[in-house]
């Protein structure tokens, strides 16, 4: 997937409710800017996270994305103009429950990846579960089975 095609992150900024396929390309656009993002939270794109970043994408979404796709999008101009709080609160709720999740769980992995958990990573992380609007007890499984 070409970073280009961000057509379902773009129409969601346009006030733009999304079709059923429509979301589903959301969360996977969603999924590889916020994955992608954690590659450079702590501000040193190690290799070994990019290519768990393609793992995870790959496994979460069925995608396969190249390492170029993942860099750019570490790096994309689009938080320039949307901070990435406000991508992901504006995303967020058009993504179900368990789209969102699967993007917190699969960022925990891309952030364990290199065997070393910085603070700017755990920053990163919980901002994102925030405007994810994940609660802890989604976050580690923890449902009512009433």
């Amino acid at each position: 997937m070409s970073i280009s095609r961000l057509r379902s992150v773009f129409r969601i900024f346009s006030g733009t409710e999304p079709t059923t396929e429509e979301q589903s390309q959301l969360y996977k656009e969603v999924a590889l800017m916020i994955l992608s993002r954690a590659t450079s939270a702590d501000s040193n794109i190690n290799q070994l996270e990019v290519e768990k970043v393609r793992d995870v994408l790959k496994v979460r979404t069925g995608e396969e994305f190249s390492d170029s796709d993942i860099r750019v999008a570490a790096q994309s101009t689009i938080f320039e103009s949307a901070p990435l709080e406000r991508y992901i609160r504006s995303t967020a709720r058009k993504l179900k429950p368990e789209d969102r999740l699967s993007i917190a769980r699969g960022l925990a992995e891309v952030i364990e990846a290199d065997d070393r958990v910085t603070e700017r990573e755990v920053t990163f992380f919980n901002n994102v579960a925030q405007e994810l609007e994940l609660t802890p007890a989604q976050l580690i499984g923890l449902e009512s089975k009433a």
